[in-house]
């Protein structure tokens, strides 16, 4: 019997991997196979549509660059980053949920102190503050909070050559109670970028490409698991139907009217790393 006929293909496959010392790269790897052979066996497609996968996937790779994950995109419009988030951070209770990274997060962000605006002469403005604490109520005096998010044209700044670098961006430290505040730009809902692969397949499927307002953070503190999280504003039209799914009602926050500006409050739990 020929070994590889369609219906022993699965299973020759999976006994090549017999031989791999690393348990955890076979463990998932014999998971992909089954997991891809099922799915072929279930769309049956042909020659042509199988390349115009390879092709599709060979884009996307060709449009990721140090300044833009075009995977990540993909990822996040698939929902598979929020599920992969969703098994990783499962939360104890009272501690702040997260919510996906993002394809646009930068590390060298300036370091400031509490109360810093992120806008000076810029507007509308909105002040966020609150504190940083442990699941016992207690503050986090050692607590960053590493923030980023688009200016009102809905680009972040390394996708503008207009924005300065960095600019709306900020590794915030908390003060000596845990409790921080700094001003930025009111968020305002956008677009993800749709010139490449991961828009393509938006549209073809018939669906909008926008995230509702939000601002990014990493909250950290030692002795505790950092945090990876979103802001939300309600009311938000996009809220119900965020192209990357990382809206958590947890995390929607009300933006109250002051004035010509606007203030945010919301506090971040911390769950504590586990013990040695």
């Amino acid at each position: 019997m020929n070994p590889l006929a369609e219906e022993k293909l699965t299973s020759a496959v999976l006994t090549q991997l017999s031989n791999c010392k690393d348990a955890r790269l076979k463990s998932v790897m014999e998971a992909l196979v089954r997991h891809l052979h099922q799915f072929v066996r279930e769309v049956e497609p042909t020659p042509g549509e199988w390349m115009t996968a390879i092709q599709f996937l060979t884009r996307t790779g060709q449009m990721c660059n140090d300044k833009r994950q075009e995977y990540i995109l993909l990822s996040d419009t698939l929902g598979v980053s929020m599920l992969v988030d969703a098994i990783n951070n499962r939360k104890p209770e009272g501690a702040t949920e997260s919510s996906v990274l993002g394809p646009f997060y930068l590390e060298g962000a300036p370091e400031v102190t509490s109360g810093v605006d992120l806008a000076p002469g810029e507007g509308p403005g909105v002040v966020v503050r609150g504190s940083v604490k442990d699941t016992h109520g207690r503050g986090l005096p050692g607590a960053v909070l590493d923030v980023w998010q688009t200016a009102p044209n809905g680009l972040y700044h390394m996708q503008d050559g207009d924005q300065p670098e960095f600019h709306l961006c900020a590794r915030v430290a908390v003060g000596n109670e845990g409790c921080y505040q700094f001003r930025t730009l009111k968020p305002v809902p956008y677009p993800i970028p749709t010139d490449g692969p991961a828009g393509e397949l938006l549209r073809k499927l018939g669906r909008h490409p926008y995230r509702p307002a939000h601002i990014h953070f990493i909250v950290s503190a030692p002795g505790h698991k950092p945090l990876v999280t979103q802001l939300f504003t309600r009311g938000d039209p996009y809220l119900e139907s965020d192209a990357v799914f990382g809206v958590k009602s947890s995390l929607i926050a009300e933006c109250k009217s002051q004035g010509d500006e606007w203030t945010v409050d919301y506090d971040f739990v911390l769950e504590p790393l586990p013990a040695a």
